[in-house]
């Protein structure tokens, strides 16, 4: 797998869009042992005291529900830790009147968080598969991708937890996902670039090694 920032997307009929990463990627449950976490008053003592450090003061009347405020928002933003994308995967369907084509759902917004500093990740996912005669709900596809973005990250990872998930899960022939995402940790601050984007590609079984069908999911994805 290779990523590059660029300041236009990546173009998707390049017959090199990424090389595929072929180290593994953990399964939820091999990963370190869950933190413990701080309790409520704990995490809004945390803002105060960021508040304070910002140069403002916490006590004044329009920041004084904003410990509980950002408590709350992380609970949402970070809802992925309390997930298992994995489970999205599990009713399946076998019904499908012989289909055998890819499946292939674009342009899945989500919202993420950069790991080095804290900053919104926003951007689009397209992922595919090829079914092995069974299928998952479409809007299953956004929950995994939404399970694995609403954590602490960088895109390389999570593009890969994604692919990793649907091909042990749901077993297809191949798998694909591509994700391009704007990243406020270099448009906001550092090196202020804000047209820049970072694509990033998972290619697993058929769609990585059959070069007819790498190329027909390339060319769903762009929306041809």
């Amino acid at each position: 797998m290779e990523t590059q920032a660029l300041k236009e997307p990546i173009p998707f009929d390049r017959t090199v869009l990424a090389r595929i990463a072929r180290t593994p990627v953990p399964a939820d449950d091999e990963l370190e042992a869950e933190v413990e976490r701080p309790s409520q008053d704990e995490a809004e003592a945390a803002v105060r005291t960021l508040l304070r450090w910002a140069g403002d003061d916490p006590d004044r009347e329009g920041l004084l529900d904003t410990p509980a405020r950002v408590a709350r928002s992380y609970q949402e933003l970070f809802a992925g830790y309390d997930a298992d994308p994995r489970k999205y995967l599990e009713r399946t369907f076998e019904e499908v009147g012989g289909y055998d084509e890819l499946v292939v759902l674009r342009d899945i917004r989500f919202v993420s968080f950069c790991e080095h500093h804290m900053l919104p990740v926003i951007g689009k996912a397209h992922v595919g598969y090829l079914p092995d005669k069974r299928v998952v709900g479409i809007s299953k596809l956004a929950r995994v991708v939404n399970g694995y973005a609403r954590r602490l990250q960088i895109q390389e990872k999570m593009t890969a937890e994604i692919a990793t998930a649907i091909q042990e899960v749901l077993q297809p022939k191949g798998v694909g996902v591509v994700i391009e995402a704007e990243h406020s940790c270099m448009t906001l601050r550092g090196v202020n670039a804000p047209s820049s984007s970072l694509s990033t590609s998972q290619l697993l079984g058929k769609v990585r090694d059959d070069g007819r069908t790498r190329e027909e999911f390339l060319r769903l994805v762009r929306g041809g």
